[in-house]
Formats: structure tokens, C-alpha cells, sequence
């Protein structure tokens, strides 16, 4: 069966939007209802509220000309988060209550060889959210907010060993995953290799400021995923949940985009409230077909699907298997391919590249 896979083939494909703008985009949110917001270079945000039909561009934020915005959370048509990623204070967040007319900026880095990757807010309340960066000294950045990112706070972590070389990447806004709030998990990659950690004991305090420390047990609440490379270039790149708990992750090494070997992760366990639960993941029997950067889940159709620079895999069996997704005939020939990160239905690339996926081309 595993033969047989790699060499099917899923047709129907993304539909090219006209964005009118040249920036790469690794940021986009799609929250249903037509509303959709997208960020990139140059510091760049667009916001369609009808379903795609036409892209609106945003005023640019304050002093943020030269930002590549990798990320952005928004809560409805007028509101919204964008966060920036660079060194040190190159790494800011800006948000707008106003539909992007204007913008305030909220928070910047106060690292100064710190890194932002990813920013995620939890979909049940918008009041929460975690902000995620590059290790400093030796231990990953972790902020919370409690008032829809008006105020941040750091995070203590503890038992941060084995690192070494170890990072996230800021590919698709989409390393750090959220079910609820007190329940998150990131993946990481570079040359300490690549794993999925969850924050552990005494982060479900949801009701107020988190405690002085939350302990973070790396031995028992992270997980290393096979992989027989670790280099800066490769790793765990994106990671995405079912309604279940089925966890899927992707990466690859983005140096060598065409090498579909570790490029995909799977685990079955479902999720509980229990802390001390670990999830154990194993490779993909036929994997992506190259390195992948988002991953998504469509509920509708019970389908995986994730994107690279060098063609889009959908998988119908919890990750175990994927298949190469190709362009069918009213599709652009090069419409599943140079695309960074997902938020259905809509997908995002280099070059102002804006894609909706046809509403046909998950049905089984």
C-alpha cells in the first residue's frame, strides 16, 4: 500500500488570487466568513472581507517599512496582531482595532539577540495568546498574553538542556500550536535536531498573570523526531492538530527542498488534560514529496494537507500516507507549487503569491 501511494495522484487545486504586491508573505489568517488577513515583507499586511474576491492593502505600521512580518493573528475584520521577525528589536508586534487604518505598536523584542517565530492566540479566546522565539542564554523565549496582546509576560522555563544548536523556525507562523489555553506545544529543528516540546506543570493557570515558574520538563514532556539530520537548514517546520487530537508535523531541510526523506511526523495519541502525557510520534510511511513548511487540517473532509516550495500532499489517514496534489486543467500549471504557509482556504508564497484552494479538491 505504501508503494501504491507514492505514486497516486489528487487533482484540483489553489486558485491564483491577484494580490497586487510583490512581498513574500509567510503570515496569513483565514477566520471564515470571508474574512481573511495575510503579512509579509516590506512590512506588508493585506485583508480581504470577501472571501478573497478582492485584497485590501493596509496601511503600512509605524516604522515598519523594512519589517518582514512573518505572522498574524486577527480576531475579526477590524482587529488584529502582526508580528515582525528579525534581531533583537527587529522582532515587534503592531495591532489595529480599526481595520488596518491605523496601527499601535504594543511590544518589541527586548532581547537583543533574541528572534521571534511564531505568534498564536486560542480561537475560544481571543484574550489569550503566546508569542515564541529563539532560545536566549540557552533557554526559548516563551511569552503570554492575557488581555489580547496589550500587555506580555515571560514565561519561566525550566530543565531547558540539550539544546545545542537547537531553534524554531519563522517559515509559516505555524511551529507553535495552541489547543486551549494552558495546553501548547512547539517544534523545533536546526542543529540540536529536531523534537516537539509541550509546557508542562503549572501552565494552566488560564484566570490570571502565570506563576513566578512553570516548570518545563524536557525528559518527560519532550519528544525527538527521527530524523538523521541536523543541520541549521532542517527540522520541524510546522505542526497542526484534529479535533482529536491526532497531531501531524512537517519540515524537511529547506536547502534541499526536493528531499522527501523526514519530512513528516505523525502521532495518534489523543489529547487529555493529564501533564504528565506525552505524545510519541513516528515517521510518515510515504511521505510529503520535499520539504513542507505549513501543515493544515481540513474537519470538513477529514484531510491533511501542506505546502512547499516544490508542490502541496494532501493525506487522508492521520499523515501516515500522503500524495503529491497536482493542478487540474482550469488550474495555473505551477498552482501547487512556491507556497509558504496555509490557513484555509487560503495559502501564501514568495512575490505577493495568493492562493484559495477549490472548494472540490479535498472531497475524497
Amino acid at each position: 500500500m505504501a508503494l501504491l501511494s507514492c505514486t497516486l495522484t489528487a487533482h484540483a487545486q489553489f486558485q491564483i488570487q491577484d494580490s497586487h504586491s510583490t512581498a513574500s508573505f509567510r503570515g496569513v489568517h483565514s477566520l471564515g466568513n470571508g474574512i481573511a488577513w495575510v503579512s509579509g515583507t516590506e512590512g506588508t499586511v493585506l485583508r480581504t472581507t470577501d472571501d478573497g474576491t478582492t485584497w485590501q492593502r493596509c496601511a503600512t505600521p509605524p516604522n515598519a517599512d523594512n519589517l518582514d512580518f512573518r505572522g498574524i493573528q486577527a480576531f475579526d475584520q477590524n482587529t488584529a496582531i502582526v508580528m515582525s521577525s528579525g534581531l533583537g528589536d527587529l522582532s515587534r508586534l503592531y495591532k489595529t482595532t480599526d481595520a488596518c487604518k491605523t496601527w499601535k505598536l504594543v511590544f518589541t523584542n527586548p532581547d537583543k539577540d533574541g528572534f521571534w517565530d511564531a505568534i498564536q492566540f486560542s480561537d475560544k479566546d481571543h484574550n489569550f495568546g503566546v508569542l515564541l522565539g529563539d532560545p536566549v542564554k540557552g533557554i526559548f523565549v516563551v511569552l503570554v498574553t492575557f488581555n489580547g496582546g496589550e500587555r506580555w509576560e515571560r514565561q519561566t522555563l525550566e530543565a531547558t538542556q540539550d539544546i545545542n544548536g537547537e531553534s524554531v523556525f519563522a517559515a509559516s507562523n505555524s511551529s507553535l500550536l495552541i489547543s486551549h489555553p494552558g495546553y501548547r506545544r512547539f517544534c523545533t529543528g536546526g542543529s540540536g535536531g529536531p523534537r516537539v516540546i509541550r509546557l508542562g506543570a503549572g501552565s494552566s493557570n488560564t484566570s490570571g498573570p502565570m506563576p513566578e515558574k512553570s516548570k518545563w520538563d524536557a525528559g518527560l514532556l519532550a519528544e525527538r523526531l527521527k530524523s538523521f539530520k541536523q543541520r541549521p537548514s532542517s527540522g520541524c517546520f510546522s505542526i497542526a492538530e484534529d479535533p482529536s487530537g491526532v497531531t501531524v508535523a512537517v519540515g524537511g531541510d529547506y536547502m534541499e527542498p526536493n528531499d522527501s526523506r523526514y519530512t513528516a511526523w505523525t502521532s495518534s495519541r489523543r489529547k487529555s488534560q493529564e501533564v504528565d502525557e506525552r505524545f510519541e510520534f513516528h515517521l510518515a510511511n510515504s511521505p510529503p514529496h520535499g520539504y513542507r513548511s505549513s501543515v493544515a487540517y481540513d474537519a470538513s473532509t477529514r484531510t491533511w494537507i501542506t505546502v512547499g516550495p516544490n508542490g502541496t500532499d494532501i493525506s487522508r489517514d492521520d499523515g501516515k500516507n500522503w500524495n503529491a496534489l497536482k493542478p487540474a486543467a482550469q488550474d495555473a500549471p505551477d498552482a501547487d507549487k512556491n507556497w509558504n504557509a496555509l490557513s484555509l482556504p487560503f495559502v501564501v508564497g514568495p512575490h505577493g503569491r495568493i492562493g484559495k484552494l477549490r472548494p472540490e479538491t479535498l472531497k475524497p
